[in-house]
């Protein structure tokens, strides 16, 4: 199977009709890889096509294959690209990169001075958001709405963050920033985490046992200076 078997484009109002289709493999892929996400009705879904902020994709015989939506905060100044799924028999083709592709290029032209965000643990999505631009950030850069916020109340990790005060947990949180000329970097990063993944997978384990440990701070440090050794040699 290859990307060329797929359409991926913005959404239509007319797609609504797999709105719960999407919703439905969206909680069943997140029950699957043991995480939560921030959850969200058919309606909700939706009306992200109505407005023209979503991405959707079809395999050339007309079957869905993969979606992800537009989602705005702090008054539009942040811009997260949300709920990226693929159909798993559609999975391995290279469609969620496409997909990525088409929504940041979409968040672009609807917000062109909004930063682009993304909190993740999966290495797969580590390497599209550093194709596209993105850096890893602390999350005090991230956008401080609650409403954002509030999403991560249905994830397994949500103590974690909590006893964090916010200020870390198991995602790795990767901005855009349109405003700034550090891309190159992230092309680097991105070029580490592909010939590196068995040392991402040592970091993501460092990780872990850092952010559980009662002392934030100096975690936090170990965990920065960590990063820098595996990403920016």
């Amino acid at each position: 199977m290859d990307i060329n078997e797929f359409i991926v484009q913005v959404a239509l109002p007319e797609h609504r009709v797999f709105a719960e289709q999407i919703v439905t493999e969206m909680a069943e892929s997140a029950k699957a890889r043991g995480t939560g996400i921030a959850k969200r009705s058919p309606d909700y879904v939706a009306n992200k096509m109505q407005e023209g902020k979503a991405v959707i994709a079809f395999h050339k015989d007309g079957t869905w294959a993969g979606f992800c939506y537009i989602e705005t905060w702090s008054h539009g100044q942040f811009v997260a690209n949300s709920g990226l799924i693929v159909s798993p028999e559609f999975r391995k083709a290279g469609l969620a990169h496409a997909i990525k592709e088409k929504v940041f290029e979409l968040s672009r032209s609807l917000y062109p001075k909004a930063k682009i965000f993304g909190l993740t643990t999966g290495l797969a999505v580590m390497k599209i958001n550093s194709d596209l631009g993105y850096e890893p950030v602390t999350y005090s850069e991230l956008t401080q709405d609650e409403e954002f916020w509030k999403g991560c109340q249905s994830c397994v990790n949500f103590e974690i963050l909590k006893m964090k005060e916010r200020k870390n947990c198991m995602c790795t949180a990767m901005l855009y920033d349109p405003a700034t000329q550090k891309h190159d970097a992230a092309k680097k990063f991105a070029e580490e985490l592909q010939k590196k993944p068995k040392l991402y997978e040592r970091f993501m384990r460092i990780k872990q046992r850092l952010v559980v440990k009662p002392k934030p701070k100096s975690g936090f440090k170990v965990l920065m200076f960590l990063f820098t050794l595996l990403f920016n040699k």
